[in-house]
């Protein structure tokens, strides 16, 4: 943690962040407007979130993610970039969708990069699992987008598997790349690194079935 990312989490925390409650939130309220609404899962250090706010001014976004430093980053660069349609909650994500995200409130998840556990008794770890999808299928509108990138081949695998067999999501495009053709998205710290070491990209996009 920099100094200046300790002092962002102090100063503008108050103007984007929301804490964890145990309870539904009134996004709309929250926003101040009625907007769609897109949620990113592991945001890292916030700067592909961002770049995405700053696009797409006609959309709300809301960061989940639980490493400080990153967060104190992204509020950083949300100051920076004069950007309001972007807030973030410091919590586990699978617990923010159960308790914090209404039914159908979103119209897009970004997963983008999670991490792989690699480590073969690890993968029960990974993100994307049956009770992962069931969940976030229900916090996205009918209609609504799940987008999920990784650089781990392994895990490009265990996605297929996983959502091949969930009835919770229909696939639109699957992509691989070496990093020229992202997905309707920026590229990501995590991405770079993974192409500096020789990975291949995969992206997926799917839509609530």
């Amino acid at each position: 943690m920099t100094a200046s990312q300790e002092r962002a989490l102090q100063e503008l925390w108050p103007r984007y962040g929301i804490e964890y409650q145990p309870h539904p939130l009134d996004l709309d309220t929250i926003f101040g407007r009625r907007a769609e609404k897109v949620a990113e899962i592991g945001f890292g250090n916030g700067d592909t979130l961002v770049l995405a706010a700053v696009d797409r001014p006609d959309l709300d976004f809301l960061g989940i993610e639980v490493h400080e430093p990153g967060i104190g980053h992204c509020l950083i660069q949300a100051r920076e970039a004069g950007i309001d349609n972007l807030r973030v909650i410091c919590a586990d994500a699978i617990e923010v969708l159960q308790q914090q995200i209404p039914d159908g409130a979103l119209a897009r998840i970004n997963l983008l990069f999670p991490d792989p556990w690699p480590k073969k008794r690890h993968h029960k770890r990974r993100i994307v699992q049956p009770p992962f999808l069931k969940i976030a299928s229900a916090k996205l509108q009918q209609g609504g987008s799940l987008y999920v990138a990784t650089d781990w081949g392994n895990y490009a695998e265990h996605i297929d598997e996983v959502l091949a067999e969930s009835a919770c999501f229909d696939l639109i495009e699957r992509r691989e790349h070496a990093g020229d053709r992202p997905l309707d998205r920026h590229t990501t710290k995590f991405e770079s690194r993974g192409l500096r070491q020789g990975h291949l990209i995969c992206d997926w996009h799917f839509i609530k079935a």
